[in-house]
């Protein structure tokens, strides 16, 4: 599919695009003003823009909005969501009507855009994280071998966000001249006007520094809107952006280019009226706008197969992060849709096995993990199946990213090794100790645990089967195996590796501390103290009716996390179990950790084995 500009510039188109724009103005107003809430002065700045998008530049299948040959727009200024609903209304996509229940509690024409409607990709709104999500939209799209278009509109406050430099460095790094970004500097943020103003030049340097053709309009001149997206198009060689300067509030004149009137409707009295009057309420157009619908046929995708069986060697001991670079890339021989992305520790999240036998989806994001996860979104947003890893801890910086991912209802899968103080001598800036809790909280999300090569294998399979947020967590440490390759594993499900009929506490673990109470398991049969052991590999959401089983025969419970105690397993467990009586103990890393080697370490922190049943005994 092509872009050729098949529509001249005529007088008629451009007095048609300017009424629109207005249009597009007014019903903005009028649903702000109707839902009592709401950013109208952000869309008027880019009212030109948005009507040369829609009926001009982009072409897209409004009543099939997943057409994979449709262009795509990331509104990452998303509080300017209003224009954008109107803009699709004007298009034919539901009744102009429906505009005025904006923000209602049973409309799905939110205040920030989200998935809830069909006619968008992804949410927006936590400022600074549209142009990552464009990116990996356009990376989804080369590597489908597709010639749509991906735009991004951004406001200027949002460029003081380092997510944006870190997408921009990438998108030019990997030549993408499919994605557009579109800069509406109007001057104003929501406090104060934004660092730099007006001056449109130095935002040109800074992009053009990033190695992006850049082109500076007056962003309410329809013509050199038009004139830079046709540029845009027919631009070959990295990606394009168009750096607008506009007025916020343009078009009402006690609002333009005021300070003061960000996330302000006009309330319904004589403003609203003397409003309406400088809008117009033009109906005729010279000529018929419509958005165009993308030529040629989708293209197809094998289906996916299933994986080849775990088959690690029985006698050999392997770390869960190196198993979990062996199952993604057996995943990626087996499923075309899976991609992967790292952040420069693809040797040691062992992701570079991937890599070497699918390096055509394999994105290196390099030391940028909120852009990584930003692109990850974007990437499942086309369809893909994307698998992101790096170190645990370094997913704190992303955490916004991962956040919005959920709210985008986002197919996407995190893989965090180097987790707990088991990683040694590297020190607690390595450590990943918060990452269990932080995953957790993140809504709709599945949080999975391996203890061995062969779970690894096993929960990489379901994590890719399992739609939304999907984290695991892997270890440093070489590990024995637990299980043969026959094992199954499901989300929301626990293995009972030991018990009996005499059991007297439960000990829950997963990850390197399973092992820890396998062994404290042992070392208390030997002394005549039955203990039952439980494999939590699926922390959230947890097999409660294993755990209730388990207390309710054994009495008494300890668990045991390379993890601060706080929001991980052991919390897991407490609320899976809660309103039964028992005897407990949480056994966590409590203080803050230093360098050393990793059983000492595990024994600081009262996590070695010997710590265990000490615990179980203090229980029975």
């Amino acid at each position: 599919m092509s872009h050729p500009n098949t529509v001249a510039h005529s007088a008629e188109k451009i007095e048609a695009l300017e009424i629109m724009a207005r249009r597009l103005r007014r019903h903005s107003l009028v649903s702000t003003t109707e839902a009592g809430s709401g950013h109208p002065s952000t869309c008027f700045s880019c009212a030109e823009i948005v009507a040369g998008l829609f009926f001009h530049a982009m072409r897209f299948d409004v009543p099939n909005p997943d057409n994979p040959l449709n262009d795509r727009l990331v509104l990452s200024k998303g509080h300017g969501v209003p224009i954008y609903w109107a803009a699709f209304a004007e298009a034919g996509a539901y009744p102009v009507e429906k505009l005025k229940t904006l923000r209602d509690i049973d409309s799905e024409l939110e205040g920030h855009p989200t998935p809830r409607s069909p006619w968008v990709d992804v949410a927006t709104g936590s400022l600074g994280q549209g142009l990552s999500i464009g990116v990996g939209m356009a990376i989804s799209s080369k590597m489908d071998g597709l010639d749509n278009r991906i735009y991004v509109l951004t406001g200027d406050g949002e460029l003081a966000e380092g997510a944006v430099w870190e997408a921009a460095m990438l998108a030019s790094y990997r030549n993408l001249d499919n994605l557009v970004a579109i800069l509406d500097i109007n001057c104003y943020g929501q406090s104060q006007q934004t660092m730099y103003g007006h001056d449109v030049k130095l935002y040109s340097r800074r992009f053009e520094s990033f190695g992006w053709k850049t082109e500076i309009i007056d962003g309410h001149d329809v013509e050199q809107v038009l004139t830079a997206l046709d540029n845009a198009a027919g631009h070959q060689g990295g990606p394009y952006a168009i750096v607008a300067r506009t007025l916020k509030g343009k078009g009402v004149s006690f609002m333009e280019d005021k300070d003061g009137w960000h996330g302000k409707p006009v309330a319904k009295d004589e403003r609203f009226a003397e409003a309406l009057r400088e809008l117009g309420d033009d109906r005729d157009l010279p000529v018929e706008l419509t958005m165009a619908a993308p030529q040629g046929t989708p293209p197809s995708f094998a289906s996916a197969r299933p994986v080849e069986p775990p088959d690690f060697p029985a006698d050999e001991k392997i770390a869960t992060r190196q198993a979990y670079g062996t199952a993604l890339a057996r995943l990626g021989h087996a499923n075309p849709r899976v991609v992967a992305l790292d952040g420069d520790t693809k040797n040691s999240t062992y992701s570079q096995v991937f890599m070497k036998d699918h390096p055509d989806r394999f994105v290196e994001c390099f030391i940028a993990e909120g852009n990584m996860v930003g692109v990850q979104v974007g990437l499942g947003a086309l369809g893909k199946i994307p698998f992101s890893s790096t170190f645990a801890c370094f997913f704190t910086r992303a955490y916004d990213q991962i956040r919005m991912g959920a709210i985008s209802q986002g197919n996407l899968k995190l893989c965090g090794s180097h987790c707990g103080v088991s990683i040694g001598e590297d020190g607690p800036s390595q450590m990943g100790l918060e990452d269990l809790a932080m995953m957790r909280a993140v809504a709709g999300s599945t949080v999975l645990y391996p203890s061995d090569a062969v779970s690894t294998q096993r929960l990489v399979e379901l994590a890719a089967n399992t739609e939304g947020i999907v984290y695991i967590r892997t270890t440093r440490p070489k590990t024995r195996l637990l299980y043969d390759g026959a094992e199954e594993f499901r989300a929301g499900g626990s293995k009972v590796l030991r018990s009996s009929g005499s059991d007297r506490a439960t000990i829950v673990g997963a990850g390197i501390t399973l092992h820890n109470a396998l062994a404290a398991a042992d070392q208390l049969a030997g002394e005549g103290i039955h203990v039952r052991v439980i494999d939590l590999y699926s922390v959230k959401p947890v097999d409660a009716e294993t755990l209730r089983q388990a207390v309710q025969e054994t009495g008494a419970i300890v668990t045991v996390e390379d993890h601060y105690p706080e929001g991980g397993l052991g919390d897991a467990v407490l609320g899976a179990i809660a309103g039964e009586r028992f005897r407990y103990r949480k056994l966590a890393v409590n203080g803050l950790p230093r360098s050393g080697p990793s059983e000492a370490l595990m024994k600081m922190f009262g996590l070695s084995a010997q710590d265990i049943a000490a615990a179980v005994k203090s229980l029975i």
